[in-house]
């Protein structure tokens, strides 16, 4: 089962996250720390309006998102 991230995507999906959804919260980002892809995937580090750091992995072949709280 996929987490699941509200993205923006423009000329590709999930060009840069907007919001998350946590413990049944959604949180807005605020700010991409950094992202950086790696084969298969996208990941971003993000801070939302609440100042929680997130990692965020998108697995482009299963199409799935991955949160992970840091």
């Amino acid at each position: 089962m996929s987490d699941i991230v509200e993205c923006h995507s423009g000329y590709e999906y999930a060009e840069r996250p907007l919001a998350v959804h946590w413990q049944g919260e959604r949180l807005e980002v605020k700010e991409i720390l950094e992202r950086w892809r790696i084969p298969g995937e996208k990941r971003f580090r993000v801070r939302t309006q609440d100042d929680q750091i997130f990692e965020l992995c998108y697995h482009e072949l299963d199409d799935l998102w991955r949160v992970h709280q840091l």
